[in-house]
C-alpha cells in the first residue's frame, strides 16, 4: 500500500495546474463571499474528489492490468484509496479552515471559534460524499461512475421528498415530532455524526474491495 500511496503523492504533485487553480479559488472566494461554511465545504470537497481522478488515471489504457502484476493486493488498493481520499480530504479541509479563520479575523465577520465548530460540522458530510463515490467510480468508471454516484444522491432527496408528502397526507408533523424528541447537546450530536460516517466508510470500502474482487484486467 505504500508504494500505491507514493504513487498517488507524486500524481498529486505533477497536477501544479490543478492544485493552483484550487488556490486561486480559494482566495476569490475568501474575498468575495461571507460565508465560510461555503469555502471550507467547496474546498475540502475538491480535494476529497482528486482520489476519484487517481482512479481514473489507474484505469487509463488499461493501466490497472499492468498495476495488479506487481505485488498489489486488490484490498491493498481501496485500502490506499480510501486512505489517500482521508488524506486529500483532511488536508484541504486544514487548508479552507485556515484561510477561513484568516478572512474571518481580518474582514470581522465571523469569531475563530465559530467557524471551527462550523468545521467540524462539515467534516462528516465530506466523509459521507466519500464513502459514497468511491464504490461507484470503481464500478463503473469514469463519467458512467459520477452520473450513478449524482443519481444515487438525487435519489436520497427524492426519497426525502417522498417522506415529507406522505407526512403530509397523513396529517404528521415532522417538526413537531423531532421537537418531542429528547435534545442532545452539540458534542453528542457531532460525535453520532461521526460515527455514522465512520460506520458508512468501513461499510463502503468493504464493497469495494468486493467489487475490485470480482473485476477482471
Amino acid at each position: 500500500m505504500k508504494g500505491l500511496l507514493i504513487k498517488d503523492i507524486k500524481l498529486m504533485l505533477n497536477q501544479k495546474k490543478f492544485f493552483i487553480t484550487i488556490g486561486f479559488i480559494a482566495l476569490m472566494l475568501v474575498s468575495v463571499v461571507k460565508d465560510t461554511s461555503f469555502i471550507i465545504s467547496y474546498i475540502t470537497f475538491i480535494g476529497a474528489l482528486f482520489t476519484l481522478s487517481t482512479i481514473n488515471y489507474d484505469e487509463y489504457d488499461n493501466g490497472n492490468a499492468f498495476l495488479f502484476s506487481l505485488p498489489v493486493t486488490r484490498s491493498g488498493y481501496v485500502a490506499e484509496k480510501y486512505g489517500f481520499g482521508l488524506m486529500m480530504g483532511g488536508s484541504c479541509w486544514l487548508f479552507s479552515l485556515l484561510i477561513a479563520i484568516v478572512s474571518g479575523e481580518v474582514r470581522k465577520t465571523a469569531a475563530a471559534w465559530d467557524i471551527l465548530l462550523t468545521a467540524i460540522e462539515i467534516f462528516p458530510v465530506i466523509l459521507i460524499l466519500l464513502a459514497m463515490m468511491i464504490p461507484f467510480q470503481l464500478k463503473f468508471g469514469g463519467e458512467k461512475g459520477r452520473i450513478a454516484a449524482i443519481a444515487v444522491v438525487g435519489a436520497v432527496f427524492v426519497v426525502c421528498i417522498i417522506v415529507g408528502k406522505a407526512a403530509d397526507i397523513m396529517e404528521i408533523d415532522l417538526i413537531d415530532l423531532l421537537n418531542r424528541m429528547p435534545k442532545l447537546g452539540w458534542e453528542a450530536i457531532v460525535g453520532l455524526t461521526m460515527a455514522a460516517a465512520a460506520a458508512l466508510l468501513l461499510l463502503s470500502a468493504s464493497i469495494s474491495v468486493a467489487i475490485m474482487k470480482k473485476k477482471e484486467f
